[in-house]
């Protein structure tokens, strides 16, 4: 289990934008790392969307925001084009998502299955995960993101 303190993972995933995001690009800023089961499914649509009106609060708190799920990056471009989000997707093949211990078992309505729970990593400038958020209710969490954001170095 990551900790916060803990030296980021790595990665290096396919956009949107068909280049590459990586950590190791972004050293320096600040990085919200928000991971989430499906696109245009109504919890994530609510999340994204949330960032997405607050991202020039983010942009000047010199944070960039990145999304994570296991959709293709055709399935994030439709996305963004519906909701006009204006920061990152990543399409993850599932690396990352056990990188970053957000690959877990889920259960729904008495079924177990293995899936991307939503979850949120803020990495500091120097690679460091500062704050962490395991288990994430939409409600009110990008503002709670983005006054941690504040605090971070």
């Amino acid at each position: 289990m990551l900790k916060e303190g803990d030296k980021a993972p790595s990665f290096n995933m396919a956009t949107n934008t068909g280049e590459k995001v990586s950590l190791s690009k972004l050293k320096g800023k600040k990085v919200v790392l928000y991971f989430y089961p499906r696109d245009d499914t109504p919890g994530c649509t609510k999340e994204a969307c949330g960032f997405r009106d607050d991202f020039s609060k983010y942009k000047r708190a010199g944070a960039v925001v990145i999304g994570v799920s296991k959709d293709s990056v055709e399935s994030h471009q439709k996305f963004i084009d519906k909701y006009d989000l204006n920061f990152t997707l990543a399409s993850d093949d599932g690396t990352v998502c056990e990188k970053y211990d957000a690959w877990r078992m889920k259960s729904m309505y008495g079924k177990e299955y293995m899936g991307i729970g939503r979850s949120t990593f803020l990495i500091d400038t120097k690679g460091k995960i500062n704050k962490i958020w395991p288990k994430v209710k939409v409600d009110g969490h990008v503002e709670e993101v983005l006054k941690a954001v504040k605090e971070c170095p």
